[in-house]
């Protein structure tokens, strides 16, 4: 039995659904455009050299869904799946996802934009298993605005992936083939460790290494 794990923005959509969602919310007109523009920009830049600071990050990204019941923000989720997921899901994507399952492999989005955001987007994608930023709620369910445990960021998605395997008894030994599909510098290291790393429409730092070391080098764009 073999492993199918997968990046998930810029990978199996095109585009990042943590930019998305506050995207979705400006037009909502719930977040102020110019000094959340200038702050998304802020983190992005950091993101694509490598140097995010996921705490800081997270502090600014989980901020706006402190404002809202869970109930509230389902019912908000269900109009950013149709109007801003939707349509940026490519079919090649799809694809890939259903020639995994149909050799019987285990599939795995994992990703570093929190579980409230990618949830519904993996259940969309048929995917079973996700490995995302837990978020910390209080006791009616409502999120708080911090993180829970280890961010699945960077080598925080080897900490979490070896969590998982650990819960079932399992290490990435027991899988004939591991294969990790990304865009992104950042999973370089859980690339790295997998037998079939995949570099998907990847970024310049990733495409190089990729092609350096002889990863295949696949697009997903239709």
């Amino acid at each position: 039995m073999n492993l199918a794990l997968f990046d998930l923005d810029n990978t199996l959509i095109i585009g990042d659904s943590d930019s998305e969602w506050p995207k979705f919310l400006i037009k909502r007109g719930i977040l102020d455009p110019e000094h959340h523009a200038r702050q998304n920009d802020y983190f992005y830049e950091q993101y694509k050299a490598g140097s995010l600071d996921i705490y800081e990050f997270l502090d600014f990204q989980l901020a706006p869904l402190t404002r809202f019941s869970r109930a509230e923000l389902d019912a908000l989720h269900a109009d950013y799946m149709e109007q801003h997921i939707l349509p940026i899901i490519p079919q090649k994507a799809r694809d890939l996802l259903a020639a995994h399952a149909a050799q019987g492999d285990v599939l795995m989005i994992i990703t570093a934009t929190n579980r409230f955001i990618t949830g519904p987007i993996a259940r969309e994608l048929g995917v079973e298993h996700l490995i995302a930023v837990e978020l910390e709620q209080d006791s009616a369910g409502n999120f708080t605005g911090k993180p829970s445990g280890t961010p699945s960021f960077q080598q925080g998605k080897i900490t979490r992936l070896n969590e998982w395997l650990a819960a079932r008894n399992e290490t990435l030994a027991s899988y004939e083939q591991v294969f990790f599909y990304s865009d992104s510098r950042n999973d370089l290291p859980l690339l790295s460790i997998v037998s079939n790393p995949v570099a998907v429409d990847a970024d310049d730092t990733l495409l190089a290494h990729a092609r350096a070391h002889g990863w295949p080098c696949i697009t997903l764009r239709d």
